[in-house]
């Protein structure tokens, strides 16, 4: 083996050392491409810086996605069904997730019947955000009664609040299905009030907006959680049939895309 070749093979074994493995296989895909010997060594350079930019971002978005546990892990606004009788305007929903809601500390309020697509469109906007590189978490509120139980339990829920508290994007899916107790109201509200105005929440619900204070319980606390989420928001109400009777029987793998 050559010298310059030894010289490059410790190279490329360093830089992936370091961590910089885009760089090292944009230099590899540079060697072996003949053409590039024409470029200049600034224009190499920032090819390969590009190079690393972007393997950082992918591997940035598959560790958002994976720790956002998204009911709908493949849902994307672009897929978004906007036919006639679904209450759904395109151009409304691009404007919200091309816009500034997240960093604003805006909630988002999904509302209407069972299947038609509120869940989906949460997540959508909630994968959007991570493809814009903010965090999410999706949580069901019907399953976060048990999960808040155990966590106090355990003496975890401090440190959960505040994973909640920096996360840019909490979904909270099927609100208002079901009653929950004190300790619940209490929780939600501290979640809620760690966020108000510094982080964006999505709520679906069955219920309409109107409802939810009567479902919270104790009029106290609905009222704060009420006036937190409030404060500024975007409200999508949908409409139509289930989708899910409208689609035929899906394998495991295509699960993950229906509506709910």
């Amino acid at each position: 083996m050559r010298n310059d070749e030894m010289m490059m093979h410790t190279t490329l074994a360093q830089l992936r050392s370091l961590k910089l493995d885009g760089l090292a296989a944009g230099l590899e895909e540079q060697l072996a491409q003949p053409g590039m010997a024409a470029l200049s060594f600034e224009e190499r350079v920032a090819l390969l810086i590009d190079r690393e930019v972007h393997a950082r971002n992918d591997r940035k978005l598959v560790r958002l996605l994976k720790n956002a546990h998204l009911k709908y892990g493949q849902a994307a606004i672009e897929d978004i069904d906007a036919r006639a009788g679904r209450g759904i305007d395109r151009r409304e929903v691009m404007s919200l997730a091309l816009g500034e809601w997240v960093s604003a500390g805006h909630s988002v309020l999904v509302t209407g019947p069972t299947g038609a697509g509120k869940s989906w469109l949460a997540c959508a906007l909630a994968q959007y955000a991570c493809r814009r590189g903010y965090s999410a978490i999706y949580q069901r509120v019907p399953r976060l009664q048990e999960e808040l139980r155990i966590r106090h339990g355990s003496g975890a829920f401090g440190k959960w609040l505040l994973q909640l508290a920096k996360t840019d994007v909490l979904v909270l899916d099927d609100w208002g299905m079901g009653a929950i107790d004190g300790m619940t109201r209490s929780d939600l509200l501290e979640i809620i009030d760690d966020r108000a105005g510094t982080k964006a929440t999505i709520i679906t619900s069955q219920l309409p907006v109107e409802h939810w204070h009567a479902w919270i319980g104790d009029a106290t606390i609905a009222d704060a959680i009420l006036d937190r989420i409030m404060q500024r928001n975007h409200r999508f109400t949908l409409t139509g049939d289930s989708l899910r009777a409208q689609r035929p029987k899906t394998t495991k793998k295509e699960k993950n895309i229906d509506p709910s």
